[in-house]
């Protein structure tokens, strides 16, 4: 990994929209007038039309400004969409792996997976304690933005009480590229500990395609029926792929 200015934590970065530092400040010395105009064109443009206004190189860029203050981060936020696909696939990427990018140190690191954790937070928010009948596209939203970029399958439950609210989202197992265990037993006495009535099962396909594979069939009856012997009620199982999402209920297999 190539050092670089991002690789001291203890020297606090610029605020998100300051132009650049004044000669004679902290910041050193001023920012060449080329990325000085560039930044601030990309967050005038922010400001006037949102994020739907830039691509997501310059929404990238945009993010690494705070982390590298004095240098052009064209290079990297290309680097990095070239490695990991898009702006989602950037944010979602392991630690580990963004580490590997040339000039990407702990600074940039901090600042990508701030995003991504605030990104998952609202999108939580905007599920937990509400009904899930009625608020099933953010419920969707919510699972596309925690596991649609993935490299290893994750398995979750979402438990909901009498009154279809939820009232708590957990991680069941973690896996590999194409297989998590998942133990009926265990989610069902998960189910009981937290005094829920029904549940939705989730996982993702790091494959991109949310066709459900026969081992997945094979799990979902079986908590199906676990649930069915303790009254419990399995609404749905839902696969997260990278474009798509597939419901077990809808398609017909359950």
């Amino acid at each position: 990994m190539c050092p670089g200015p991002d690789t001291d934590l203890g020297e606090p970065p610029l605020p998100l929209f300051a132009v650049g530092a004044a000669p004679g400040q902290a910041g050193g010395s001023r920012l060449p007038s080329y990325i000085r105009d560039h930044r601030k064109r990309l967050r005038d443009r922010f400001m006037q039309g949102g994020a739907a206004a830039l691509p997501d190189y310059e929404l990238l860029e945009l993010v690494l400004f705070r982390a590298l203050p004095r240098q052009d981060v064209k290079p990297l936020a290309r680097a990095l969409l070239d490695r990991f696909g898009d702006f989602n696939g950037v944010l979602s990427a392991p630690a580990p792996r963004l580490e590997e990018v040339p000039g990407l140190g702990p600074a940039v690191l901090v600042e990508l997976k701030l995003v991504e954790a605030a990104a998952h937070r609202l999108a939580r928010s905007r599920v937990m304690q509400r009904p899930v009948i009625s608020g099933w596209d953010a419920l969707i939203d919510y699972c596309r933005t925690a596991m649609a970029h993935r490299e290893t399958e994750q398995f979750r439950i979402l438990f909901l009480d009498r009154k279809n609210v939820l009232i708590a989202d957990e991680e069941q197992a973690r896996g590999t590229v194409d297989h998590v265990p998942v133990y009926p037993r265990e989610v069902v006495k998960r189910a009981l500990e937290l005094n829920a009535s029904a549940l939705i099962l989730v996982h993702n396909h790091p494959s991109g395609d949310p066709t459900p594979s026969q081992a997945d069939i094979a799990v979902t009856g079986q908590v199906r029926d676990a649930c069915g012997v303790l009254a419990l009620t399995l609404h749905d199982h839902i696969i997260v792929g990278r474009a798509d999402v597939l419901s077990f209920r809808a398609e017909g297999y359950l």
